[in-house]
C-alpha cells in the first residue's frame, strides 16, 4: 500500500489517479474531505502536522509520499516525528517533495522545514527520494479570476524566464519513486522543458482561450503588497527574489524528468490545454 499525503492539490490528485491506474493500493490522506476517488484508492482524513493522527493511514503501508504546504511550512512537529511513526506502522520508503530552493538558497528562511524533512529523511534509516522542483505551472492559476472577468494577467518581472514544471509531471516522477527500485538516495530536480516568461505564459493563455490576454507587469512593491495578503512578510520577499532576480541554476533546465519518464516534461502549454476550464 502507498500513501499519499496533500491528496487535495495539484500534484496529490494526479498521483493518486496515476497509482490507481497502475494497480497500486493507496491511501489518499487530507484535512478535508475527499470526494471521487478512483477505484482502488481510499481516503482517511488526517492531519500531516500531528503524526499520531496518520497512525490508521500508515498501518501496513510500505511506502509513503510526504508532501508540505500552507502552515505545515511553518513550525510545527517535528520531521523525525512523522517518520518514526511512519516506521512503527510498517513503512519502509519514503518519497519527500521538496524544492529546489533548498541547494540553491540553502539559507532561505522561507524553506527552512523544507531542509529540516530532507536532513530527517536522509537520516530515517528507510529507503528515500528527494523530489526538488521548480516553480510550479498552476501557480498560474493565480491569474484565472483575473483572466475570466477581462482576460488579463498581472504579475512582477514580466520578461524574466524559469522553467516552471508541470505539477502532473512531479507526479509521475513521484509514482515511479514509490513503486519502482532504483531511486532510493537519489535527488531528482523537476522543472519544465524550457525556460518560460510571465509574458509568454499570458501568451499561451491566450492561443489556448483564442482571445487576446493583456499582460500588466506589475512593480515589486504592487506584487508586495497583493500577496503579502496570504503570504507571511520573509516567504513573500524571498519569492519576489526569485521571480525577479533567479539565480543561473535556477533558470536551468533539468533532465530528470525525462530520464525518469522516458518523455519530455511537458510545456506550459500542455498544462494551460488541460486546466483551461478554470480561465474561461
Amino acid at each position: 500500500m502507498i500513501v499519499v499525503t496533500g491528496a487535495t492539490g495539484n500534484v496529490g490528485r494526479p498521483l493518486i489517479a496515476t497509482l490507481a491506474a497502475a494497480g497500486a493500493e493507496v491511501t489518499a490522506v487530507s484535512r478535508r474531505p475527499l470526494a471521487d476517488l478512483p477505484e482502488g484508492a481510499r481516503h482517511v482524513q488526517a492531519d500531516l502536522g500531528r503524526a499520531e493522527s496518520l497512525r490508521e493511514a500508515l498501518r501496513g503501508a510500505e511506502a509513503l509520499f510526504v508532501l508540505l504546504a500552507g502552515e505545515l511550512l511553518g513550525p510545527g512537529e517535528s520531521a523525525d516525528t512523522l517518520l518514526a511513526v511512519a516506521k512503527e506502522e510498517g513503512v519502509r520508503k519514503v518519497v519527500l517533495l521538496s524544492s529546489q530552493i533548498t541547494a540553491t538558497r540553502p539559507g532561505a528562511a522561507s524553506h527552512f522545514r523544507l531542509r529540516e524533512f530532507e536532513e530527517a529523511v536522509r537520516a530515517s534509516g528507510l529507503d528515500w527520494t528527494i523530489l526538488r522542483a521548480g516553480g510550479f505551472a498552476s501557480n498560474a492559476f493565480a491569474w484565472a479570476e483575473s483572466v475570466r472577468s477581462d482576460r488579463t494577467v498581472m504579475a512582477p518581472f514580466g520578461d524574466v524566464a524559469l522553467p516552471v514544471v508541470d505539477p502532473a509531471d512531479i507526479a509521475a516522477v513521484a509514482a515511479v519513486a514509490l513503486r519502482e527500485e532504483g531511486h532510493s538516495g537519489l535527488v531528482h530536480e523537476l522543472t519544465g522543458p524550457v525556460a518560460i516568461t510571465p509574458r509568454e505564459q499570458a501568451d499561451a493563455l491566450a492561443d489556448a482561450l483564442g482571445e487576446q490576454v493583456t499582460f500588466v507587469e506589475l512593480t515589486r512593491e504592487s506584487a508586495f503588497a497583493h500577496m503579502s495578503r496570504f503570504m507571511e512578510e520573509g516567504v513573500v520577499n524571498g519569492t519576489l527574489d526569485i521571480l525577479g532576480m533567479p539565480l543561473p541554476s535556477e533558470q536551468q533546465v533539468s533532465p530528470d524528468v525525462e530520464k525518469v519518464l522516458g518523455r519530455p516534461a511537458a510545456p506550459f502549454s500542455a498544462w494551460v490545454r488541460r486546466s483551461l476550464p478554470a480561465f474561461k
